[in-house]
């Protein structure tokens, strides 16, 4: 792969878009021309499911791919064998299996592993009641009491069930390539603060392994899990959960791995110095054939080696200069130049070499002779891609961490490659930076009471609550590359390395027949530029969200805890957004900017679209959720900090936003942060959402929880559904089906207040049958309530669910005279009209009702509270000079609510009563914003 290529997959991918990138010709008043989305183009003409690369090119040939496949309710029965084809017709092998069923217990989400490949193909199908082939060398794994072998054919992994290294070797060949491998962590018991009474401590912790469990054993894919803590040194103290998962591939020398840890400090004495993945290279070679090795984001490479020989004052001729530079063995030294090769002992060895990401922006390389003696600065860029080697011409380990510039301060160290064994460490927090600080940003300022609270509310939109404003308990989640090598790689290697580690490949189902699968609901659909109106109506999802990937970049949405949300609001007036005011700073999935990105993939089949929202799903469900403590299952609304708002709900750890990452990839972590909501009704015995604004005493009763259908049971219900499509647990069936009868009984639907329900089953035991009570909340829905509701109908026939829901979807947005006399209950409605059209699409479309379509485009149109008509201008402006302290484009009545719910809207209406929009409509015409 030349640098050039690499540079355009990665702009592609949506990993680099440099501000120059994102400003050229920001200002015009129209959008340029764009390539069509995947969803857009011809589906290849195969039998089962048409397959893509994601990113457009074959990415086979050094790694193995996993990816989901989606089946049409009815259409795969029982206990089918699945096949892989490339695109001669010829089958692969591949591991297959069930990762999710539909409610008649036919397949929903098939999952599907492949090895690497030396035969290129641009796209596979997957058919049911084929079986695959057996691969040339199938995976081994042994199991005895204290270790597990995975043997890939390529290379023989060891991994202890106890002690501190998870990895004890790595042989290739029968030699050791790799030893050691241990998770790394500094303690320090103070803030890093430039005070001169400052004296912190940090003490090194190392990982101590609890339990190790065999997920998939081959014959394509093998997985391990590894949980543990992190131990103090002479301290009788773990902390840091941690979850680590090994994935190997039939043939292939790469190891992935996913590392994952829990803050479980007290982040007033508990300050993590850094955090890393430790392991040992065995160093066989001459020092002057061993090398060190480091890629740039843009492709290029920092290679150099442990005894230069190039550069001196002697010449020890071109071939050894030239073998040097490529990494290739050295003639013996009786061929050199004498002068050099007797002077040898007199060329220092440089052992050690550190490159540091301390901000998205800059990275450099340093490298000293040996510990006792001072770096010396090497080289720098703007942004690493986080991939390294160290080894020799007999091998090594090149080595990669995703995300690296973008989760700054991050750093990878070699030690001692001038040693028998050179040490590697990969550094997702980097110990050059100051200890990481996650105390709470403010002292209260004297908020004591609910009453003082919501004051506060009134003025930053911050629901503030002392002690609430933790991060004990929220979580992160790293992806590792490990190359097991037979020799030191070239250049073109290393730059494929980094391209992999950067964005790993991913095989994709065709829009297309995610679409027919009618997955995630029958309530979207492929683009649709068939008329002026509907061409409108794509162009600005497009601006929407390329807005967004611009915005990440100017302004530097990146950072160890931060990459991967965005902004709520927007301040004009600073030019800026609200990052410092309470809770229009992060948006921690704020009226489901997740859901938004997710349905535009679907809708797009764009690589970009899901890069993004693969960052958001990686955010928002570790560091936006607890996953231990006091808040444990709940997610934290948006805030200054992600952990920082009083406002603990299911709304924000729902499992709505990771079922499509998920069940894409069958990404295992994903499926954890799943499950652990899967009881997530208990959360309402720990924490009454609502207890700052209720009027009357509640005492939370186990068997009696006021627990909304709103924002509350959607989030229960998603849980509930995922479980039994994913596990067959039939208990999360019973709640969901219970739930759903009781909800069709209540008498005004989701209307009704006062609702209580028996957690242990799911059903509304209680509701207020008063018509005055009735009232509704403009955020019930746009948590994944719209969604939820469409699958369960999809899937299940409950006749007054349905009708409740219809009920709730023709009359949100209805005149509100018309809603009393159809209803006989009154009450105020009427915010996020917008995002409430696409309630009244979908009651249009299932009851046929052409007149209602019609309404749902006025709706869709008729929001001027906030959008107004300059949502149809794509004018930006670049701010610069003395307004801006840099260049910056400005949209300034972008926001993500809006944002968000119009998106949705956009692409749901298009799918559910697109029919209805007239072929041009003047209220799309506007002047510039």
């Amino acid at each position: 792969m030349t640098r050039r290529s690499f540079l355009s997959q990665s702009a592609a991918s949506g990993v680099v878009l440099p501000l120059a990138v994102a400003a050229s010709g920001a200002a015009d008043d129209e959008p340029g021309e764009t390539a069509p989305a995947p969803a857009e183009l011809p589906e290849p003409n195969v039998n089962g499911v048409p397959l893509r690369w994601l990113d457009g090119q074959d990415r086979s040939a050094l790694m193995g791919v996993t990816w989901g496949a989606a089946w049409p309710m009815g259409k795969v029965t029982g206990e089918p064998g699945f096949g892989v084809f490339d695109e001669q017709d010829q089958p692969v092998p591949a591991q297959s299996w069930v990762s999710a069923r539909w409610a008649d217990g036919s397949v929903k989400w098939s999952a599907h592993a492949v090895a690497p490949r030396a035969e290129a193909s641009n796209h596979f199908s997957v058919r049911h009641g084929v079986e695959s082939p057996a691969p040339d060398t199938a995976i081994r794994t042994d199991e005895t009491a204290s270790s597990i072998r995975i043997d890939t054919g390529v290379l023989a992994c060891d991994v202890a069930k106890t002690g501190s290294a998870l990895i004890t070797k790595v042989e290739r060949n029968g030699r050791p390539v790799l030893v050691n491998g241990r998770l790394v962590a500094l303690h320090q018991d103070q803030p890093s603060e430039p005070t001169e009474d400052a004296d912190p401590t940090v003490t090194p912790c190392v990982s101590k392994i609890d339990q190790v469990t065999v997920e998939q054993d081959g014959p394509i894919r093998a997985v391990v899990k590894i949980d543990g803590t992190h131990a103090l040194e002479d301290a009788d103290r773990t902390w840091l959960p941690f979850s680590v998962r090994l994935y190997f591939y039939a043939g292939c020398e790469h190891v992935r791995v996913v590392h994952s840890f829990i803050y479980d400090g007290d982040e007033y004495k508990d300050f993590i110095r850094g955090l890393g993945v430790r392991f040992d290279v065995p160093m066989r070679d001459e020092l002057y054939d061993r090398h060190t090795r480091f890629v740039s984001a843009d492709g290029g490479v920092w290679a150099e080696a442990v005894k230069p020989i190039t550069g001196q004052r002697r010449d020890p001729g071109e071939q050894v200069r030239s073998l040097q530079v490529q990494g290739k063995k050295l003639p013996p030294e009786s061929e050199w130049d004498t002068r050099v090769s007797s002077r040898l002992h007199l060329i220092p060895n440089w052992g050690d070499v550190t490159l540091s990401q301390l901000s998205s922006d800059g990275f450099q390389i340093d490298k000293r002779t040996k510990p006792g003696h001072a770096w010396v600065k090497s080289d720098g860029g703007t942004r690493a891609a986080g991939v390294g080697y160290v080894g020799g011409v007999t091998g090594g380990v090149a080595f990669g961490q995703r995300d690296f510039w973008q989760r700054y301060p991050a750093q990878l160290d070699i030690r001692g490659a001038d040693t028998e064994h050179a040490a590697v460490t990969l550094w997702m927090w980097s110990p050059q930076a100051k200890a990481m600080d996650i105390r709470f940003y403010h002292d209260g300022m004297g908020m004591d009471t609910f009453a003082e609270q919501l004051e506060g509310l009134n003025i930053t939109y911050e629901d503030y609550e002392p002690g609430f404003g933790t991060p004990h308990g929220i979580a992160r989640t790293t992806e590792l590359s490990l190359w097991v090598c037979g020799e030191t790689p070239d250049n073109e290697q290393l730059i494929e390395f980094a391209r992999d580690a950067m964005t790993p490949p991913l095989l994709a189902a065709s829009p297309q027949s995610l679409e027919r699968a009618k997955v995630f609901g029958p309530i979207w659909g492929l683009p649709d530029r068939s008329t002026p109106a509907k061409n409108k109506i794509a162009e600005n999802l497009d601006f929407a969200f390329e807005s967004y990937v611009a915005q990440r970049e100017q302004r530097r949405w990146y950072g160890f805890w931060d990459y991967g949300d965005v902004m709520h609001t927007y301040d004009p007036d600073r030019h800026m957004w609200r990052y410092d005011v309470g809770g229009y700073a992060w948006d921690n999935s704020e009226l489901s900017p997740d859901l938004w990105l997710w349905y535009f993939f679907l809708h797009t089949g764009r690589a970009d679209v899901f890069r993004f929202a693969e960052a958001m799903c990686r955010h928002t469900g570790e560091v936006d959720v607890y996953h231990a403590g006091r808040f444990e299952g709940l997610g934290t609304r948006h805030n200054v900090q992600h952990w920082g708002c009083s406002a603990k709900q299911l709304r924000i750890s729902t499992v709505a936003y990771r079922r499509f990452y998920y069940f894409l990839t069958a990404d295992e972590r994903t499926g954890d942060l799943m499950d652990e909501q899967i009881n997530g009704e208990e959360t309402f015995l720990k924490l009454d959402p609502i207890r700052k604004i209720r009027t009357e005493p509640y005492e939370p009763d186990p068997r009696a929880l006021s627990i909304g259908m709103g924002t509350d049971w959607s989030g229960l219900a998603m849980a509930w559904l995922t479980a039994w499509e994913r596990h067959g647990d039939e208990k999360s069936k019973t709640k969901l089906l219970n739930s759903m009868e009781t909800i069709g009984q209540t008498p005004f639907g989701w209307f009704t207040d006062g609702v209580i329900m028996d957690p242990e089953t799911g059903k509304y035991i209680k509701w207020n049958d008063d018509p005055a009570s009735a009232g509704v909340s403009h955020l019930s829905a746009v948590f994944g309530l719209v969604e939820i509701c469409a699958e369960v109908i999809h899937n299940f026939d409950v006749p007054g669910f349905t009708k409740n829901w219809l009920t709730y979807c023709r009359w949100y947005n209805a005149d509100r005279g018309e809603r009393r006399e159809a209803l006989g209950i009154d009450f105020r409605t009427g915010i996020l009209e917008n995002g409430h059209s696409r309630l009244t699409a979908y009651a249009a479309w299932k009851e046929n009702d052409d007149d209602l379509a019609k309404r749902a485009w006025d709706e869709f149109f008729g929001d001027d509270r906030r959008w107004a008509r300059r949502r149809w201008s794509f004018h930006r402006e670049v701010v610069s000079g003395p307004d801006s302290l840099n260049p910056v484009l400005e949209t300034p009545w972008l926001g993500t609510n809006d944002a968000s719910q119009w998106g949705l809207a956009a692409i749901q209406d298009l799918a559910l009563v697109g029919g209805a929009l007239a072929e041009r409509d003047p209220r799309m015409e506007g002047p510039a914003s």
